[in-house]
């Protein structure tokens, strides 16, 4: 057997919910947003604001093999050049609505559905959709649907990327299925609405740690912590919380 845990999984992140991962001679990229700054419509009445660029353009990534998109309904998800790089990915995994909307090379995944990928030097990587809530219990008629993702691989450690989820309930359920993961790519930020009444659409810092603990994850990325004027929490809040749990250690802040 080989043995996986002194692997290190190279993970980019470029603001926002978007982050390039070099898993098993393949690069998967999440939920791309390469927009300037200003101000994005969603739905009527209803506006997100991006604060900050990408730190690199769509056009400096290099090859991607495949998109991993939580959703595409929502601006800072999936904006217009994001959706301009779709059309030259060779696979695009999305859940199965946004499949069916976006068309093209996009695969729809059901929770617990897997994908299997070539590698370049021979084997598979698997691509499993797992499930995510974007918000309290019920919201899914005016969130839509969200789903994550987990790579596994024979040779390689397990990564977890968990899109817009807000539920630790959901990442139990992961957890019992394929923890401990070496690698967890949290969506963060503490996104909140009113018209949830202010619980979280996505995790704050204290339930990302909590998260981090539940899956026995060596290393978390958070992502979706930085950008966007409605993200109600910060790098910072992440950093402040790992470090009441004693798991700053387990941080890749670059």
């Amino acid at each position: 057997m080989t043995d996986t845990s002194t692997t290190t999984v190279p993970v980019r992140v470029f603001g926002g919910p978007t982050a390039l991962i070099e898993y098993g001679g393949l690069r998967f990229l999440t939920d791309p947003t390469f927009d300037a700054p200003g101000d994005y419509p969603l739905g009527p009445g209803m506006v997100l604001t991006k604060t900050a660029p990408a730190t690199a353009g769509a056009a400096d990534l290099g090859p991607v093999d495949a998109v991993l998109l939580s959703h595409d309904q929502h601006p800072d998800n999936l904006d217009h050049a994001g959706r301009a790089l779709l059309a030259d990915v060779a696979l695009t995994v999305t859940t199965p609505s946004g499949a069916d909307r976006l068309g093209g090379t996009a695969r729809g995944l059901a929770p617990w559905e897997s994908v299997e990928l070539e590698r370049p030097g021979g084997g598979t990587v698997t691509v499993t959709g797992v499930p995510a809530r974007h918000g309290p219990e019920g919201c899914e008629p005016l969130t839509g649907e969200v789903v994550g993702f987990v790579l596994t691989a024979a040779d390689l450690p397990t990564v977890y990327v968990s899109g817009d989820n807000a539920s630790l309930d959901l990442v139990r359920q992961i957890a019992e299925r394929f923890g401990p993961v070496d690698t967890a790519v949290l969506f963060a930020g503490a996104v909140r609405t009113p018209m949830f009444d202010g619980a979280l659409l996505t995790l704050d810092g204290a339930q990302a740690a909590e998260a981090a603990r539940i899956l026995g994850a060596r290393r978390v990325v958070p992502v979706h912590v930085d950008s966007w004027a409605h993200f109600t929490e910060g790098r910072d809040d992440v950093v402040a919380a790992f470090t009441r749990a004693d798991l700053a250690d387990r941080l890749q802040l670059s």
